[in-house]
């Protein structure tokens, strides 16, 4: 059973329902999802630009300077900055013992697909560029910068760059034609995320005439050969467990080495609620040991 704490975030998903059908009657604040974060002790922020995009390293006390998550945050393409996320992050560098660099990718609708995977690959080889090794950087996202997370490492082996040491996407969005079967099964239980309004956000985000089923903004439809280990989280209650799903099976099909583990009872990016309800904090510990056999 949900615990008590993990309520805000299904709270959080009501209202931002609400704020997108009611848009004259209830105001959202898109800066107020960090607020389902409690703040993490012990982790400075400093303010960079990274390949000319706005930055934030994340270092928790006593990390180590060699070990880099690259986070890539949420927000359908269309919202989220370092700002929202960079708690969130800011607990899983901790528990890792690494240091994290957030940044802000150019946003839908005024930037089209493909410039967020290509402001992704810049700062990857940004980060390349600053001394580090593929194999001492590991991706990691949520929702749209969970797909990104993939799409990026695509772009990657296509430009011969060396590959991360792995992938950390939770509740991925991976299919801008969402078409996965929970969509359907999980409707009564995810109070923001239906079909209709998703095929909205993946149409901004990929333009006129942009193709659902390009492999770059739909990695489900990509040859994912050669990619580092994945892992997924997802929530056993959200319309997206089927994206994660999908994702799984495709790169198990190519070969890929994946572990998935789904939260019964948790909605879409529930891990935002880090620091406050156990699931964050037990999902944000299984990414940490995981993370940490990679390195």
């Amino acid at each position: 059973m949900p615990s008590k704490e993990s309520e805000a975030v299904r709270r959080h998903w009501v209202t931002a329902r609400r704020g997108m059908v009611e848009p004259d009657a209830v105001q959202v604040d898109e800066e107020a999802w960090g607020d389902l974060t409690a703040e993490p002790r012990e982790v400075d922020y400093v303010e960079v630009e990274a390949a000319g995009l706005p930055a934030m390293w994340v270092t928790p006390k006593r990390s180590a300077a060699d070990r880099v998550l690259l986070c890539m945050h949420g927000g359908g393409f269309i919202s989220g900055s370092i700002y929202t996320h960079r708690k969130l992050f800011g607990h899983l560098a901790k528990a890792s013992g690494a240091r994290a660099l957030i940044f802000d990718y150019r946003l839908a609708p005024q930037h089209t697909h493909p410039a967020q995977v290509d402001d992704a690959t810049a700062v990857y080889r940004w980060l390349l560029d600053q001394g580090l090794r593929g194999e001492q950087v590991v991706f990691t996202g949520d929702s749209a910068g969970g797909g990104l997370s993939i799409s990026t490492q695509l772009r990657a082996r296509d430009q011969g760059l060396p590959l991360p040491a792995g992938a950390m996407p939770f509740s991925p969005w991976v299919d801008m034609a969402a078409d996965g079967e929970t969509y359907d099964s999980n409707r009564d239980r995810d109070p923001f995320f239906h079909r209709e309004s998703v095929r909205r956000f993946a149409g901004m985000f990929l333009g006129p005439g942009g193709d659902p089923r390009d492999p770059l903004a739909s990695p489900v439809h990509a040859d994912l050969a050669g990619l580092g280990p994945i892992y997924i989280q997802v929530g056993g209650d959200e319309t997206l467990l089927g994206d994660a799903q999908r994702l799984a099976a495709r790169a198990r099909d190519s070969g890929v080495d994946v572990r998935m583990d789904v939260f019964p009872g948790m909605l879409h990016t529930f891990q935002m609620a880090a620091g406050r309800a156990p699931e964050a904090d037990d999902a944000i510990r299984r990414m940490a040991a995981w993370v940490g056999a990679r390195w």
